[in-house]
């Protein structure tokens, strides 16, 4: 188990096994790393030139310091031009994958402000993570103590900034470990298992008790949840419907989270490419998503009321798999034609948003890895937000504060005529027009909103990194959401008066 401390120590003297210190264009040592500098002094031009390092972002170099500094390793990471929190964030993530052979780590990157402070716990956290459950052997053992070295460390919002990264870093790290788990062994129960184990953990530690109620299959049918219903109907784990309730004293807002929680998306008779299905697995990140910064709301304290809906299904090929051509009734009423069973996530939410917006919340946000549509548009690295204006801007201040990429998209008026263009059904699950299926999606999951403010955030791209490590994401699974839907519970607690998020 790693500690972590905050200290005003200098980097220079410190007795580490590791310092960390950031490089910027110049190339010249970054604020934190001042003391380093001046222990160097005119040698440390020569050093960085040796080493090629420009102090461009991505950039690490690890040089032992022969006794120059009281640490017997240097790392360097660059940080690009003009420092921000992400390009720290993403540095200290680097430096956790260059230190692994250390018991002792001092981090001196910029961190003057609590901001810099959690972005440097968060970043080397997550950078340091590891998926090993199916691993054997011992592996590496994490560092025993991680130290951040920060000016302001003896003031007492600094150190509230790393408590709350560690909050976050921790529900992140959960929601990777569900994702990274084979479907075989997280079903749809034993994912509803999971977040009630999960649950029962967080209100050993949430001064407000998490509610948590789970729908099987017999009560998805008495409520009339008929699209999650039809989305597994040809898996031998029946679907399932778990919706949390944090409900501190003195809120200040409601917020209700919903997310996809495909298990594993074979595409159900409309099969997939045998190719596409091997990462199908990640399926259910939006649930993951929802339910650990729900966890992470209520480990926090904030005095929000979050109601979280996560929709839990296995999309698989049996004898009773939904057909092309039938017709699903959601929750509430709305008949739906089904036209690609491998579309299948917006019929889980579809029972998801109804169910949420019959409690009235004051705004309500989704979760899910929906369209490859919107990874042909966006990449593989940011998320599309989608809904109405301010719910939208609120979502990506959140993203922004939180570190993670987003972008508004839109949901045209035309979207809005193709989703009615059933002959035989209120909507059109789907029409097999190439292009806008990101849209399409968003605008047929407006229709379950009930008018209320809301916003659909599509993780399809970055809720899973096939690619190699870089910053604080590591390969497999992100946990890209947590932070950004903890941020949006938190910003209902502050005054409606900062400015839009769209650029």
């Amino acid at each position: 188990m790693t500690s972590y401390a905050l200290r005003t120590a200098s980097p220079a003297k410190t007795k580490a096994e590791a310092v960390v210190v950031g490089v910027v264009p110049g190339p010249a040592l970054a604020p934190g790393g001042e003391e380093v500098a001046s222990a160097y002094g005119r040698k440390l031009g020569g050093l960085l030139s040796s080493l090629s390092l420009t102090g461009r972002a991505g950039e690490v170099a690890k040089v032992p310091t022969g006794g120059a500094i009281g640490s017997p390793l240097l790392v360097l990471v660059g940080l690009g031009e003009d420092p921000d929190t992400q390009a720290v964030r993403r540095a200290a993530g680097a430096a956790a994958r260059a230190t692994t052979s250390a018991a002792s780590i001092a981090l001196a990157l910029p961190a003057d402000t609590p901001e810099l402070v959690r972005a440097v716990v968060e970043g080397f956290r997550l950078g340091g993570y590891a998926f090993t459950t199916y691993k054997s052997g011992e592996g590496t053992p994490p560092p025993a103590e991680v130290v951040v070295l920060s000016p302001v460390a003896r003031r007492k919002e600094v150190a509230a900034a790393v408590a709350e990264a560690q909050v976050v870093a921790d529900a992140t790290s959960d929601a990777r470990n569900w994702v990274n788990t084979p479907a075989a062994d997280l079903t749809p129960p034993a994912f509803a298992d999971a977040i009630a184990a999960a649950v029962k953990a967080a209100n050993k530690q949430a001064s407000t008790k998490l509610e948590i109620d789970v729908y099987d299959e017999q009560r998805l049918a008495e409520l009339g949840c008929g699209g999650t219903l039809a989305v597994g109907a040809g898996s031998a784990a029946p679907p399932r419907i778990v919706e949390l309730r944090y409900r501190p004293k003195g809120a200040v807002g409601h917020v209700a989270l919903v997310g996809k929680g495909i298990t594993f998306d074979s595409g159900g008779l409309t099969i997939k490419p045998g190719s596409s299905m091997g990462t199908m697995k990640m399926d259910m990140a939006g649930a993951a998503a929802v339910v650990q910064a729900t966890l992470a709301v209520a480990r926090l304290g904030l005095p929000v009321e979050v109601t979280t809906f996560a929709g839990l299904a296995e999309n698989m090929v049996g004898a009773s798999s939904t057909r092309p051509g039938d017709v699903a009734t959601i929750y509430g009423g709305t008949t739906v034609e089904i036209s690609n069973t491998d579309a299948e996530g917006r019929l889980v939410l579809a029972d998801c948003l109804g169910l949420a917006a019959e409690r009235t919340p004051d705004l309500v946000v989704d979760a899910a890895t929906l369209t490859g549509a919107m990874v042909a548009a966006l990449g593989e690295k940011m998320a599309g937000v989608m809904g109405d204006d301010d719910t939208v801007d609120a979502v990506l201040a959140a993203a922004v504060t939180a570190g993670e990429d987003a972008w508004p998209m839109p949901i045209p008026d035309f979207m809005v005529e193709r989703i009615h263009t059933s002959s035989i059904a209120d909507l059109a699950q789907h029409d097999w027009v190439r292009w806008g299926g990101g849209l399409f999606a968003a605008a047929f999951l407006r229709e379950f909103t009930h008018g209320l403010p809301w916003a659909h955030l599509d993780i399809a791209g970055p809720a899973y990194n096939n690619g190699g490590a870089s910053g604080h994401v590591v390969p497999g699974a992100t946990g890209y959401g947590v932070a950004t839907l903890v941020e949006v519970a938190r910003a209902l607690t502050a005054p409606a008066d900062a400015p839009s998020a769209r650029a």
